[in-house]
């Protein structure tokens, strides 16, 4: 059964499958759920109409404002580029790297189905519930870097079983 986990925001929860056949970032993610790394960690760059990016550390601080979305543990995640970037997946944000791996922490949602991302980045799951959730968090109004100005926080990250 693939790993189920329930991101609760503070506009809502999002249940969320993580896919078996990309296991280093499913084992990362899980990893980092275990340890709380998220609890507290804004959603930093939202585009209505296409995703919503969270996962970084320095997000935590309105003062580091101006550093959001650089931030986040110094190893990457080798890439796992075999799924779709379909509307309602789970996805590892990248630097601008030749081997595309991922950030070792930052994740993206899709809003939309874009699939001229297909190719460019590790998708390791899906929405399975809280779609409507994804659809608030990209609903809000944002400054010019795309940064939420009334901050949208993830409470925490929890793992559920799958029966």
């Amino acid at each position: 059964m693939p790993e189920q986990i329930i991101i609760k925001t503070s506009l809502g929860e999002i249940t969320i499958s993580l896919y078996d056949n990309t296991p280093l970032h499913r084992d990362n993610f899980i990893k980092l759920v275990g340890e709380k790394y998220y609890d507290g960690i804004r959603f930093h760059r939202v585009i209505e109409g296409f995703m919503i990016q969270t996962g970084d550390p320095l997000s935590r601080f309105e003062e580091k404002r101006a550093m959001h979305g650089t931030g986040g543990p110094s190893e990457r995640i080798a890439a796992e580029i075999l799924n779709p970037n379909k509307k309602g997946t789970l996805a590892a944000a990248r630097d601008n790297n030749p081997q595309k791996a991922s950030s070792g922490s930052q994740f993206y949602i899709n809003q939309a189905d874009n699939a001229f991302l297909d190719g460019q980045y590790t998708v390791f799951g899906v929405v399975d519930a809280g779609m409507d959730v994804v659809e608030k968090i990209a609903a809000v109004r944002t400054d010019p870097n795309d940064n939420p100005l009334v901050p949208v926080i993830i409470e925490t990250i929890v793992s559920v079983a799958k029966s």
